[in-house]
């Protein structure tokens, strides 16, 4: 389980799916979904698993970032994991007001031209993945409120 007082303190990297897609997300000392704190090992093995997969695809830069990026946020940092993960066929998002345990607004960073399905996961990689289902699609969407996840 990941405590309170760790989401609070960390960023952690988590992901969902829409049915068909992934996202990636990080976390910013933001409040995360129970199903990602139920377990930090199955959050840990989705990390690895993600972040170890070739890259397939280029990637895109949100058109509106920028406007993002101009509120009196807080977030902008680099962007490169953004793009990593991207590369890899994730949808990419960042917390958008850092550090705000109970803010649950997520923009879009990065999307890659060429998304990895939920269909082409191993079976044990899907069996977490599905814990964490938003009911939105993910390409079609510039913001997530994750309060919005199942």
């Amino acid at each position: 389980m990941i405590s309170e007082i760790e989401q609070q303190t960390m960023d952690l990297d988590w992901f969902l799916t829409d049915g068909e897609y992934i996202g990636f997300m990080t976390s910013c000392g933001g409040k995360l979904p129970d199903s990602v704190i139920e377990s930090e090992q199955r959050r840990q093995i989705l990390v690895d698993y993600f972040r170890n997969l070739p890259e397939i695809s280029e990637t895109l830069i949100n058109p509106e970032l920028d406007k993002i990026l101009n509120k009196d946020s807080g977030s902008g940092g680099g962007l490169e994991d953004y793009f990593f993960l991207a590369k890899k066929g994730l949808y990419s998002f960042d917390k958008t007001v850092l550090n705000n345990f109970f803010d649950p607004h997520y923009h879009l960073v990065v999307f890659p031209k060429n998304p990895l399905r939920l269909k082409d996961l191993s079976q044990d990689i899907l069996d977490i993945i599905v814990k964490t289902k938003y009911e939105g699609k993910l390409k079609d969407i510039q913001n997530i409120d994750i309060s919005e996840i199942k």
